[in-house]
């Protein structure tokens, strides 16, 4: 890849970072050509060849998703969350929703629910079971509730199906990072995955493939920089293969999150990669998933 290119994807990636941290905040193209270090007048069509959606649909979109998940796991109202999104009126809302989702803000509602009931419960049987999993052979399903530091990241994204953009991603940042030594004694290896497969289109899913950094890493090339929030999370140490790390996110926000009295904060976890995959063995393999909670 071109030396141009490389430093149109790392601005892009900043201008991606700055939206997702100030989804409450004015958007404006102008503020966010600046992110880019572009004029407003060319940024906007940059901003529409390579990512394939203009910048207000973008910001549109990742505004429904948050209600989506809004509306799903806690008990705001369409009005709230209408307005949290920016729409001043529930009914411009209740169609930016339809048109995303193919159903109305209430109706996803239900039916979400009841579709993760029924994914749990195909899964699960006997959800119980899992919570003795030292008696079963099952998956550690044992929650703590951990106030965490913000983390500071070097990451590279890619996009789809999340099998796909996974691995696309962290080929990526091995071949980024590697060459200037981030990969180090102490590192922590991290992946965020921003989108629910069930509600977003499988080429619009985005994954970041991260490894920690000190403040004195400045964004090199196609390495983008974000800091990933402090605070509490819902914390599960699964063990086992990557692909079935589903089973537990299931399980955490099937049975345990509704149980809990707790409410997911409206941004993205992280899963904490405890050993390597290419010294260990799948069914011996540690991942830490970090679910952020809401404030109480």
């Amino acid at each position: 890849m071109n030396a141009t290119r490389t430093g149109y994807r790392r601005r892009l990636l900043a201008v991606l970072a700055h939206i997702q941290e100030h989804l409450d905040e004015e958007l404006t193209l102008g503020g966010l050509a600046r992110v880019a270090g572009f004029s407003p007048f060319h940024f906007h069509r940059i901003f529409l060849g390579m990512t394939g959606e203009t910048i207000g649909a973008h910001i549109r979109r990742l505004r429904l998703t948050r209600a989506a998940i809004r509306l799903e796991f806690s008990g705001m109202s369409v009005t709230e969350a209408a307005l949290e999104a920016g729409y001043e009126a529930p009914e411009a809302f209740s169609r930016a929703f339809r048109t995303q989702y193919g159903e109305s803000p209430s109706g996803f509602r239900r039916l979400a629910r009841r579709r993760r009931q029924e994914h749990v419960a195909r899964l699960f049987p006997f959800p119980e079971d899992f919570l003795n999993y030292h008696l079963t052979g099952a998956i550690d399903m044992d929650v703590t509730i951990v106030r965490k530091e913000p983390l500071r990241v070097a990451y590279a994204r890619a996009t789809g199906p999340y099998r796909q953009s996974a691995t696309e991603a962290w080929n990526r940042l091995m071949a980024l990072a590697g060459p200037k030594g981030l990969f180090r004694p102490g590192a922590r290896y991290l992946g965020v995955g921003h989108d629910d497969p069930s509600s977003t289109a499988p080429e619009l899913i985005r994954y970041d493939a991260c490894v920690t950094v000190g403040p004195e890493f400045q964004p090199e090339g196609e390495l983008a920089v974000m800091d990933l929030p402090g605070g509490e999370y819902a914390v599960v140490l699964h063990k086992g293969p990557y692909e079935e790390a589903e089973k537990v996110y299931m399980w955490l926000y099937g049975v345990w999150l509704p149980q809990s009295g707790r409410e997911p904060a409206p941004r993205p976890g992280y899963e904490e990669y405890l050993n390597s995959p290419e010294t260990t063995p799948p069914a011996e393999l540690l991942t830490e998933i970090n679910v952020p909670l809401a404030d109480r």
